[in-house]
């Protein structure tokens, strides 16, 4: 896909958008960083409301339709660069983070914002503010990691359970390393995982998956005959920005 193609799906996508442009309403002040701003929606919406807005985007060729897109505004400043290599001038009251992924494994959300907090205010916000990671074990004829979007066929063979909350102005472990007890509520072969990531605009504004934000995720794990109401564990690790070939998911019944 294309950067335009890619922009156009962004932009195509309106449960994700109008999440975001009312936390961007509510939170809007003073210093801005829109980090991964793409083509720069993001920050055309925090401009009018703040003092101004440096929104960051390190791929130079989306960089210039952000730089096309907001030129109108005089109080933004389009950086060419990876955040993590920017020393900011000013201090934040708002950082804006879209580097969303599921779970957080693919995208860089966590390592930027790990390194960019220090430059956020004391009283600061950030959005997305956090996320809760949920999972469900399910029957699924794959090998690899999908993402689910429809298409993939898959059956659920437990409730969603709650493995994760994220707190996004505390620094996070990037690091994850759970072991989970799953109870199970139908007979038959657990072959996988469902990861289903729900989003905090703010502490009052929760976005679940939407076809381009965090649309959830099927892993794969070893095969395990099961019976309803018995417990199984799940073995899960993985990198949040190293990627889905930093996943390790396996299942063992209870001893």
């Amino acid at each position: 896909m294309n950067i335009t193609s890619y922009q156009q799906h962004l932009l195509s996508d309106i449960d994700r958008l109008t999440a975001f442009y009312e936390a961007i309403n509510q939170k809007s002040r003073g210093v801005v960083y829109d980090l991964g701003t793409g083509s720069g929606i993001l920050s055309s919406w925090a401009a009018p409301l703040a003092h101004f807005v440096y929104a960051v985007e390190k791929d130079t060729l989306t960089a210039k339709l952000a730089q096309k897109n907001l030129k109108s505004f005089k109080n933004v400043s389009v950086l060419v660069n990876d955040a993590r290599n920017i020393n900011f001038s000013e201090n934040a009251d708002l950082i804006i983070c879209e580097m969303m992924d599921t779970a957080l494994i693919e995208e860089e959300q966590v390592p930027v914002l790990n390194s960019v907090q220090k430059h956020l205010k004391e009283n600061g916000d950030i959005i997305p503010c956090g996320v809760f990671n949920g999972l469900e074990a399910v029957h699924l004829d794959s090998n690899h990691p999908i993402y689910h979007e429809g298409k993939t066929q898959h059956e659920l063979m437990s409730k969603l359970l709650i493995y994760d909350k994220i707190n996004f102005k505390k620094h996070i472990n990037e690091k994850k390393d759970h072991h989970i007890t799953i109870p199970i509520n139908t007979d038959g072969i657990v072959s996988g995982i469902k990861i289903t990531t729900f989003t905090l605009l703010t502490s009052r504004l929760i976005c679940g998956p939407t076809p381009m934000l965090n649309p959830p995720l099927l892993v794969p794990t070893n095969h395990l005959n099961v019976k309803k109401g018995e417990n199984i564990i799940l073995n899960l690790k993985y990198s949040m920005g190293g990627g889905l070939n930093t996943i390790r998911a396996s299942i063992e019944t209870i001893s």
